[in-house]
């Protein structure tokens, strides 16, 4: 059966995901018990996209049981390789994330058929991400990159292109971001740290993920 996706196929695919929220955790769990907790505490809270990241021995680990959630979509964040996106894909991954883009990593996500939110830090790579076909994609490092000024500076000769600001973004600034014409979305870590999560604090998860979930709502 063939599993690959166009560019465009998954440019509409990250869209529609990252219209389901205003913000996605960006996650580092380290034990694969806390997965099932951890997914629940923030889908309680009206987080119901969520990026886990490959930084963490037990990350797929985690994927996979956090996808048996309903109602929770789960990606995988740090994809640099093929292998990385493989991997992703076994595991119930529903769309890749990466900090940058190379040829390697928007070959493997089209061919294993894995949505791509791929990472952007300038005009030029945005430019290069819609000659491959995609208009969503992910700012990072977002607040060194320049921050709210330069997605304001990409909106002018961009128009067309969105963006998922992420690094750097945290409960102080979000709004600031998500008051842009061009940000669909904002990923971060401060709802859910790695610290809260060692320590279980799941009711405080969920209420910060309520919280979070209602940042740019009017």
């Amino acid at each position: 059966m063939n599993k690959s996706i166009s560019a465009s196929e998954s440019s509409r695919r990250i869209q529609e995901i990252c219209c389901l929220t205003k913000v996605v955790p960006v996650l580092s769990v380290e034990n694969v018990e806390d997965s099932i907790p951890l997914g629940r505490a923030l889908l309680d809270g009206g987080l119901k996209v969520l990026e886990v990241t490959l930084r963490t021995k037990n990350a797929l680990n985690v994927i996979r049981e956090m996808s048996k959630i309903d109602g929770v979509i789960v990606g995988v964040g740090t994809l640099i390789n093929r292998k990385d996106v493989q991997d992703a894909v076994e595991a119930g991954a529903r769309f890749g994330v990466s900090p940058g883009t190379t040829d390697t990593i928007i070959g493997a996500c089209e061919e294993e058929g894995l949505p791509l939110l791929g990472g952007v830090s300038s005009v030029s790579e945005a430019i290069q991400m819609l000659e491959r076909g995609y208009d969503t994609v992910k700012f990072f490092p977002a607040e060194v990159s320049g921050g709210v000024s330069a997605l304001k500076a990409f909106a002018g000769p961009l128009p067309q292109m969105r963006f998922c600001p992420t690094g750097g973004v945290n409960q102080n600034n979000a709004k600031n971001y998500l008051g842009q014409n061009n940000v669909t979305c904002v990923g971060g870590s401060w709802m859910a740290s790695q610290e809260m999560i060692n320590k279980k604090e799941w009711d405080i998860i969920q209420s910060m993920a309520e919280v979070a979930s209602k940042i740019g709502c009017k």
